[in-house]
């Protein structure tokens, strides 16, 4: 089997607020979703929102889950005015801005925020990974 990414859980504080601030963010709820568990189209992945505790349990990872582990969602946009604006929609929605996109050393463009439950995304447009129509990078072989 080739290894894939098909979803992204997130564990959150609040399953109805996260959902709220996801929506806001412009993602849209499946109606496979449910009362303890948010599903969202985010591109070639699903997004799932599931309650922290739930999560940390059901992963039998209670012992190694102290935080976020250092991890960062990314949003790859096709130029600098669209970081811009999803990070003005990201802070519009609740985010905490981390850091406001700014040009960066690899020769792109990125920002990073947080959504209410802490989890960090990058926003970033990188020049040398170009995107297809549905918005997918396509990384050089």
């Amino acid at each position: 089997m080739r290894p894939h990414i098909s979803m992204i859980t997130l564990g959150v504080g609040d399953i109805a607020d996260a959902t709220a601030f996801y929506e806001r963010l412009g993602f849209k709820r499946s109606s496979q979703s449910q009362e303890a568990v948010t599903f969202m189209q985010a591109g070639a992945v699903v997004l799932g929102l599931f309650g922290r505790d739930a999560l940390k349990d059901d992963a039998k990872a209670d012992g190694i889950w102290t935080g976020n582990g250092g991890t960062a969602i990314a949003m790859n946009c096709a130029d600098e005015a669209q970081v811009d604006a999803m990070m003005a929609q990201a802070e519009a929605a609740g985010a905490h801005i981390l850091k406001p996109a700014e040009k960066v050393f690899w020769g792109g463009y990125s920002g990073y925020f947080a959504d209410p439950d802490g989890h960090a995304w990058e926003v970033a447009h990188n020049p040398f990974w170009p995107l297809d129509e549905t918005g997918r990078v396509e990384l050089p072989a």
